[in-house]
Protein backbone atom coordinates (compact mmCIF):
# COMPACT_ATOMS: atom_id res chain seq x y z
CA UNK A 1 0.00 0.00 0.00
CA UNK A 2 0.95 3.67 -1.08
CA UNK A 3 0.62 5.25 2.59
CA UNK A 4 1.39 8.74 3.40
CA UNK A 5 4.14 9.46 5.96
CA UNK A 6 3.46 8.72 9.72
CA UNK A 7 3.80 11.51 12.38
CA UNK A 8 2.03 13.03 15.35
CA UNK A 9 0.57 15.61 15.10
CA UNK A 10 -2.29 17.83 16.26
CA UNK A 11 -5.85 17.82 14.37
CA UNK A 12 -6.20 19.87 11.66
CA UNK A 13 -9.61 19.70 10.48
CA UNK A 14 -11.82 22.44 12.04
CA UNK A 15 -13.25 21.73 15.42
CA UNK A 16 -16.38 20.26 16.30
CA UNK A 17 -19.05 23.61 15.13
CA UNK A 18 -22.89 23.31 15.95
CA UNK A 19 -25.38 23.81 13.25
CA UNK A 20 -28.73 24.86 14.97
CA UNK A 21 -31.86 24.76 14.02
CA UNK A 22 -34.49 22.80 11.71
CA UNK A 23 -33.94 24.26 8.44
CA UNK A 24 -30.11 24.42 8.60
CA UNK A 25 -29.91 21.20 9.92
CA UNK A 26 -32.28 20.27 6.28
CA UNK A 27 -29.96 22.47 4.33
CA UNK A 28 -26.97 20.88 5.68
CA UNK A 29 -28.00 17.08 4.91
CA UNK A 30 -29.38 18.24 1.74
CA UNK A 31 -25.97 19.25 0.72
CA UNK A 32 -24.11 16.19 2.00
CA UNK A 33 -22.36 18.16 5.04
CA UNK A 34 -20.15 15.67 7.35
CA UNK A 35 -22.36 15.45 10.50
CA UNK A 36 -21.10 13.40 13.78
CA UNK A 37 -24.62 13.03 15.49
CA UNK A 38 -27.94 14.67 16.13
CA UNK A 39 -29.75 16.08 19.38
CA UNK A 40 -33.34 16.37 19.00
CA UNK A 41 -35.53 17.64 21.28
CA UNK A 42 -37.67 14.87 22.98
CA UNK A 43 -40.79 15.91 22.25
CA UNK A 44 -40.14 17.60 19.36
CA UNK A 45 -43.18 17.17 16.32
CA UNK A 46 -43.96 18.23 12.75
CA UNK A 47 -42.84 17.58 9.25
CA UNK A 48 -39.20 19.03 9.26
CA UNK A 49 -38.49 16.95 12.11
CA UNK A 50 -39.98 13.80 10.28
CA UNK A 51 -37.58 15.01 7.54
CA UNK A 52 -34.44 14.64 9.47
CA UNK A 53 -35.18 11.32 11.25
CA UNK A 54 -35.29 10.23 7.62
CA UNK A 55 -32.48 11.83 6.45
CA UNK A 56 -30.74 11.07 9.08
CA UNK A 57 -31.88 7.38 9.29
CA UNK A 58 -30.75 7.12 5.39
CA UNK A 59 -27.26 8.80 6.26
CA UNK A 60 -26.42 6.31 8.75
CA UNK A 61 -26.20 9.68 11.29
CA UNK A 62 -26.65 8.55 15.36
CA UNK A 63 -29.92 9.98 16.27
CA UNK A 64 -30.52 10.95 20.25
CA UNK A 65 -33.19 12.30 21.60
CA UNK A 66 -33.02 14.79 24.49
CA UNK A 67 -34.77 17.27 27.23
CA UNK A 68 -34.71 20.49 26.51
CA UNK A 69 -32.23 21.14 29.00
CA UNK A 70 -29.55 18.92 27.22
CA UNK A 71 -29.83 21.43 24.01
CA UNK A 72 -29.76 25.03 26.52
CA UNK A 73 -25.99 23.31 27.56
CA UNK A 74 -25.22 23.33 23.77
CA UNK A 75 -26.70 26.77 22.91
CA UNK A 76 -29.19 29.71 24.03
CA UNK A 77 -30.09 30.60 20.45
CA UNK A 78 -33.43 29.51 19.43
CA UNK A 79 -32.54 25.56 18.37
CA UNK A 80 -36.08 24.71 17.69
CA UNK A 81 -35.54 21.64 19.55
CA UNK A 82 -32.59 20.67 17.07
CA UNK A 83 -28.99 20.75 17.64
CA UNK A 84 -26.46 18.54 15.03
CA UNK A 85 -22.44 18.37 15.82
CA UNK A 86 -20.28 18.85 12.59
CA UNK A 87 -17.60 15.83 12.30
CA UNK A 88 -13.93 15.93 12.25
CA UNK A 89 -13.48 13.52 9.58
CA UNK A 90 -14.93 12.50 6.59
CA UNK A 91 -17.33 9.49 6.52
CA UNK A 92 -16.85 7.00 3.49
CA UNK A 93 -18.94 4.05 1.84
CA UNK A 94 -17.44 0.72 2.97
CA UNK A 95 -18.01 -1.01 -0.35
CA UNK A 96 -15.55 1.67 -1.78
CA UNK A 97 -13.01 1.34 0.43
CA UNK A 98 -13.27 -3.04 -0.13
CA UNK A 99 -13.70 -2.33 -3.99
CA UNK A 100 -10.58 -0.06 -3.92
CA UNK A 101 -8.34 -2.58 -1.84
CA UNK A 102 -8.85 -5.59 -4.33
CA UNK A 103 -8.89 -3.65 -7.40
CA UNK A 104 -4.64 -2.87 -6.24
CA UNK A 105 -4.58 -6.46 -5.48
CA UNK A 106 -4.57 -5.83 -1.84
CA UNK A 107 -6.18 -8.19 0.55
CA UNK A 108 -8.87 -6.14 2.56
CA UNK A 109 -7.83 -5.43 6.11
CA UNK A 110 -10.33 -3.70 8.21
CA UNK A 111 -11.05 -3.23 11.55
CA UNK A 112 -14.39 -3.38 13.11
CA UNK A 113 -15.27 -1.51 16.17
CA UNK A 114 -18.46 -3.74 18.31
CA UNK A 115 -19.34 -0.79 21.11
CA UNK A 116 -16.91 1.11 21.90
CA UNK A 117 -17.42 4.13 23.97
CA UNK A 118 -14.45 5.63 24.90
CA UNK A 119 -12.82 8.25 22.23
CA UNK A 120 -9.53 7.80 23.45
CA UNK A 121 -10.04 3.83 23.10
CA UNK A 122 -11.22 4.68 19.58
CA UNK A 123 -8.07 7.07 18.80
CA UNK A 124 -5.89 4.53 19.54
CA UNK A 125 -6.90 1.68 18.11
CA UNK A 126 -6.98 3.73 14.61
CA UNK A 127 -3.59 4.72 15.38
CA UNK A 128 -2.48 0.97 15.69
CA UNK A 129 -5.14 0.44 12.29
CA UNK A 130 -3.12 2.96 9.96
CA UNK A 131 0.08 1.72 11.97
CA UNK A 132 -0.41 -1.90 10.69
CA UNK A 133 -2.38 -1.17 7.10
CA UNK A 134 -5.32 -1.78 7.76
CA UNK A 135 -7.29 -0.11 4.78
CA UNK A 136 -10.33 1.11 6.84
CA UNK A 137 -11.77 1.41 10.22
CA UNK A 138 -15.99 0.93 10.69
CA UNK A 139 -17.52 2.23 13.33
CA UNK A 140 -21.71 2.22 13.80
CA UNK A 141 -23.72 4.93 13.77
CA UNK A 142 -24.43 4.05 17.38
CA UNK A 143 -23.55 2.64 20.71
CA UNK A 144 -20.01 3.91 19.64
CA UNK A 145 -17.77 7.02 20.67
CA UNK A 146 -18.01 10.19 18.98
CA UNK A 147 -14.91 11.01 17.37
CA UNK A 148 -13.68 14.09 19.03
CA UNK A 149 -10.75 16.21 19.27
CA UNK A 150 -9.28 14.41 21.97
CA UNK A 151 -9.98 10.89 20.13
CA UNK A 152 -7.82 12.53 17.25
CA UNK A 153 -5.20 13.35 19.45
CA UNK A 154 -4.83 9.87 20.98
CA UNK A 155 -4.79 8.45 17.05
CA UNK A 156 -1.60 10.73 16.99
CA UNK A 157 -3.54 12.18 13.81
CA UNK A 158 -4.24 8.53 12.50
CA UNK A 159 -8.05 9.34 12.38
CA UNK A 160 -7.22 11.99 9.67
CA UNK A 161 -5.56 9.51 7.92
CA UNK A 162 -6.88 6.28 7.55
CA UNK A 163 -10.48 5.76 5.71
CA UNK A 164 -13.40 5.59 8.05
CA UNK A 165 -16.95 4.11 7.41
CA UNK A 166 -19.72 4.62 9.14
CA UNK A 167 -22.61 2.03 9.12
CA UNK A 168 -26.11 1.60 10.29
CA UNK A 169 -25.12 -1.29 12.67
CA UNK A 170 -22.39 -3.93 13.84
CA UNK A 171 -24.78 -6.59 11.46
CA UNK A 172 -24.96 -4.66 8.60
CA UNK A 173 -21.14 -4.11 8.49
CA UNK A 174 -20.98 -8.13 8.90
CA UNK A 175 -23.04 -8.65 6.12
CA UNK A 176 -21.25 -6.32 3.52
CA UNK A 177 -17.94 -7.98 4.76
CA UNK A 178 -19.20 -11.59 4.19
CA UNK A 179 -20.81 -10.92 0.67
CA UNK A 180 -16.99 -9.68 -0.01
CA UNK A 181 -15.57 -12.71 0.99
CA UNK A 182 -13.77 -10.99 4.01
CA UNK A 183 -13.75 -13.17 7.22
CA UNK A 184 -14.23 -12.11 10.69
CA UNK A 185 -11.73 -12.92 13.25
CA UNK A 186 -12.74 -11.33 17.15
CA UNK A 187 -10.67 -11.26 19.52
CA UNK A 188 -12.86 -12.69 22.89
CA UNK A 189 -11.99 -14.81 26.30
CA UNK A 190 -14.42 -17.39 24.90
CA UNK A 191 -11.81 -18.11 21.93
CA UNK A 192 -11.09 -21.81 21.38
CA UNK A 193 -7.79 -20.61 19.68
CA UNK A 194 -4.74 -19.12 20.41
CA UNK A 195 -4.40 -16.03 17.95
CA UNK A 196 -0.81 -17.39 16.80
CA UNK A 197 -2.62 -20.13 15.35
CA UNK A 198 -5.36 -18.89 13.20
CA UNK A 199 -4.69 -18.39 9.86
CA UNK A 200 -4.88 -14.34 9.80
CA UNK A 201 -3.67 -13.36 6.12
CA UNK A 202 -6.62 -14.17 4.20
CA UNK A 203 -8.97 -11.27 3.63
CA UNK A 204 -9.91 -10.01 7.44
CA UNK A 205 -11.94 -7.84 9.70
CA UNK A 206 -10.94 -7.52 12.98
CA UNK A 207 -13.43 -7.23 15.44
CA UNK A 208 -12.97 -5.35 18.82
CA UNK A 209 -15.80 -5.49 21.23
CA UNK A 210 -16.81 -2.91 24.28
CA UNK A 211 -14.92 -2.23 27.36
CA UNK A 212 -16.63 -4.08 29.42
CA UNK A 213 -18.64 -7.02 27.69
CA UNK A 214 -16.45 -7.62 24.57
CA UNK A 215 -18.25 -8.44 21.29
CA UNK A 216 -21.63 -9.02 21.22
CA UNK A 217 -23.42 -12.14 21.14
CA UNK A 218 -24.00 -11.40 17.20
CA UNK A 219 -20.28 -11.31 16.50
CA UNK A 220 -19.76 -14.61 18.70
CA UNK A 221 -22.44 -16.29 16.44
CA UNK A 222 -21.22 -14.92 13.29
CA UNK A 223 -17.65 -14.49 13.31
CA UNK A 224 -15.58 -16.71 11.60
CA UNK A 225 -12.92 -16.89 14.14
CA UNK A 226 -13.30 -16.72 18.16
CA UNK A 227 -9.47 -15.96 18.57
CA UNK A 228 -7.65 -15.76 21.96
CA UNK A 229 -4.42 -13.54 23.33
CA UNK A 230 -2.16 -15.49 25.31
CA UNK A 231 -2.00 -14.36 28.85
CA UNK A 232 0.28 -15.39 31.82
CA UNK A 233 -0.67 -15.28 35.31
CA UNK A 234 -4.72 -14.98 36.18
CA UNK A 235 -5.14 -12.05 35.33
CA UNK A 236 -7.79 -11.99 31.81
CA UNK A 237 -8.24 -8.69 30.52
CA UNK A 238 -6.45 -6.44 28.49
CA UNK A 239 -7.40 -3.10 27.04
CA UNK A 240 -8.93 -2.92 24.01
CA UNK A 241 -6.84 -0.74 22.60
CA UNK A 242 -4.15 -3.10 23.21
CA UNK A 243 -5.82 -6.10 22.21
CA UNK A 244 -6.21 -4.40 19.07
CA UNK A 245 -2.37 -3.84 18.62
CA UNK A 246 -2.01 -7.20 19.23
CA UNK A 247 -4.14 -8.74 16.99
CA UNK A 248 -3.14 -6.00 14.39
CA UNK A 249 0.45 -7.24 14.88
CA UNK A 250 -0.13 -10.55 14.72
CA UNK A 251 -1.54 -10.17 11.39
CA UNK A 252 1.47 -8.16 10.51
CA UNK A 253 3.51 -10.69 11.52
CA UNK A 254 1.99 -13.55 9.43
CA UNK A 255 1.77 -11.56 5.92
CA UNK A 256 5.74 -11.23 6.27
CA UNK A 257 6.44 -14.63 6.98
CA UNK A 258 4.21 -15.83 4.11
Amino acid sequence: MNRPPFKRSGPSLPKNRLIIGRKPLLEAMEQGANLEKIFLLQTATGDEISAIRKKARELNIALSLVPQEKLGRFTQANHQGVVAIAGLVEYQPLQEIISQAVDKGETPLIVLLDGITDTRNLGAIARSAYCYGAHALVVPSSNTAAITEEGIKASAGALERIPVCRVASVEQAVDVLHLNGIQLAAASLQGSTLIQDTDLTLPLAIVMGSEDKGVSDFVLKHADHLVRIPMTGNFDSLNVSVAAGIMLYEVHRQKILN
